[in-house]
């Protein structure tokens, strides 16, 4: 996004480009940013080899699902980095919800940026960044979306847009969500728009008022959850008058 003009990006200001069988769509990013790609370009890839998730988890990518990934170079200042995966999660919420049909099961975001369909999983998100030789910060936004499969994971239910009646194709859901994540990008506006992501992302939010729990690297705390506050961490009220605010975690409904 340093390249961005002042009133914010054009969808123009984006390239794409598509590959088959890649290792992971990520790697590919971070490829073209140590080779002095300025960025705002998105890799997609029919499948990934080397697929992973957060903290490290494989991540299963057959055909037929999207596997894409954006590479932004200097994307803000780094103090204000913490808000781009809720602005990644809205961009895709919506784009999930433009192309369910009206009788669907709801579309919700859970903390941080998992999208839902019905209370279950239809997407993955991992954002990964290196500083590069001459100094600028190369950050990666990688997208798994379950369009026509869903593979089995262990941690969560999870479920496919075609499996909860939507009738799209890999390249058309793409389409949506190089518009919606255009959108959410310049609301973001390099950290500079947090507060309008939140409202986005709290009307979007499931479980808001429920009782979860949320895995941390060394324990679990189970609460009622209060929502996001202002730098995006997650409320958790544990009674006795005790509120924890978490930067990170697994959170488990019920």
């Amino acid at each position: 996004m340093s390249r961005a003009r002042r009133g914010g990006i054009s969808l123009d200001d984006f390239r794409h480009t598509a590959l088959g069988d890649v290792g992971s769509t990520n790697t590919e990013c971070l490829l073209r940013a140590r080779a002095g790609d300025e960025g705002l370009h998105w890799i997609t890839a029919l499948r990934q080899i080397e697929g992973r998730g957060r903290r490290g988890r494989a991540w299963t990518s057959e055909p037929g699902n999207l596997y894409a990934s954006l590479l932004l170079i200097d994307p803000a200042p780094l103090a204000k980095l913490h808000s781009l995966p809720l602005a990644v999660a809205v961009a895709l919420h919506q784009a999930v919800q433009e192309v369910m049909p009206l009788a669907s099961n709801p579309v919700t975001i859970k903390w941080p940026n998992d999208i839902l369909i019905g209370g279950k999983k239809c997407s993955g998100i991992l954002l990964e960044g290196e500083t590069l030789p001459g100094g600028q910060q190369a950050l990666v936004i990688g997208c798994g979306v379950n369009i026509a499969h869903a593979p089995d994971h262990a941690l969560y239910p999870v479920t496919c847009l075609h499996a909860e009646g939507a009738s799209v194709s890999t390249d058309e859901f793409f389409a949506r969500f190089f518009k919606t994540m255009g959108e959410a990008l310049n609301d973001w506006d390099r950290g500079e728009g947090v507060s309008s992501i939140i409202a986005q992302w709290r009307a979007a939010a499931g479980g808001i008022g429920q009782k979860i729990t949320v895995n941390l690297q060394d324990r679990s705390l189970s609460g009622r959850f209060e929502g996001i506050d202002e730098d995006g961490r997650l409320v958790l009220d544990t009674g006795s008058d005790t509120v924890h605010r978490i930067a990170a975690g697994d959170v488990f409904f019920g």
